[in-house]
């Protein structure tokens, strides 16, 4: 029996929001500025979206464009914010994301936001507050306002993937990772030389092949196949296994309110993922 094309999208995008989770590890493992570990992951990551393209076109639309300056900025903002405040609160924060494209889906795209996304809005508030409870000062509470700035340009992303629906959009992730690759090595001339060894070469190899290269094809393929609503509703994934892959990796546990804060969103957004996933096509 063939799967239906929505059930390819949703699985896929399921299996890309898997990948995604193994950044806050592999990020924290890494003992490098975060601009040297974008630019190396995205450079890793243009090769295996390069070979898998063969002949990419890029025809600079307004779409494919936003799409890959969106990326980018999702990108080194949520790295910073990796290395600035807690693997769990980076990634919880950012999935504030899903209420933000359901009004910029809305709007740009035309698709319609469900009952179940304007529900999810004042509990994903809560539960933001919840988390700010006991990360209001140093490091932490800067790479929470990266965090949610990350979820601004990661809800931007989704929108202008979702308009190349009838094209091929892997060429957005292609572009961004150029051009986050490009303004690491920019900056990278002004820092510190990282320090080379075996580990920080393994992870910035599994950082850029699997989280963001063979995540960005599953990716690619999901966007064009659901709303960008959905898609984002179904990455909540990530946050679930994210926090889970450090902690018993590095032991670095996040703080109750934290975990309650993030476990407040998870679910207001996990329930309204389940719904809309549940619609007919």
């Amino acid at each position: 029996m063939e799967i239906p094309n929505k059930s390819v999208g949703i699985l896929a995008m399921a299996a890309t929001a898997f990948l995604w989770s193994l950044a806050g590890l592999f990020i924290k493992v890494i003992d490098w500025n975060p601009i040297a570990i974008a630019g190396m992951r995205s450079f890793v990551a243009s090769i295996v979206i390069l070979v898998y393209l063969k002949r990419p076109v890029i025809h600079l639309s307004f779409p494919q464009i936003a799409a890959a300056i969106a990326n980018a900025a999702t990108m080194l903002l949520f790295v910073s914010a990796n290395k600035t405040t807690t693997a769990a609160n980076a990634i919880i924060l950012q999935y504030i994301a899903p209420v933000l494209t359901a009004f910029t889906g809305a709007i740009m795209l035309k698709e319609r936001t469900r009952i179940e996304h304007y529900a999810a809005i004042p509990v994903v508030a809560a539960g933001m507050i919840v988390m700010f409870f006991d990360e209001l000062g140093g490091g932490k509470l800067f790479g929470n306002i990266l965090a949610v700035m990350s979820a601004v340009t990661f809800s931007f992303y989704f929108v202008f993937m979702r308009m190349q629906k009838d094209g091929s959009p892997l060429e957005s992730i292609l572009l961004s990772h150029w051009l986050t690759a490009g303004i690491c090595i920019v900056i990278s001339f002004f820092l510190p030389a990282p320090h080379i060894s075996t580990k920080a070469l393994l992870a910035i190899a599994v950082l850029g092949v699997v989280q963001v290269g063979v995540s960005s094809i599953l990716f690619s393929i999901a966007i064009k196949r659901v709303s960008a609503v959905s898609a984002i509703l179904v990455a909540v994934i990530e946050p679930v296994f994210n926090p889970i892959w450090v902690f018993f990796a590095i032991g670095e546990a996040p703080g109750t309110y934290a975990l309650a804060g993030g476990g407040i969103i998870v679910l207001a957004v996990t329930a309204a993922s389940i719904i809309t996933a549940h619609r007919r096509e």
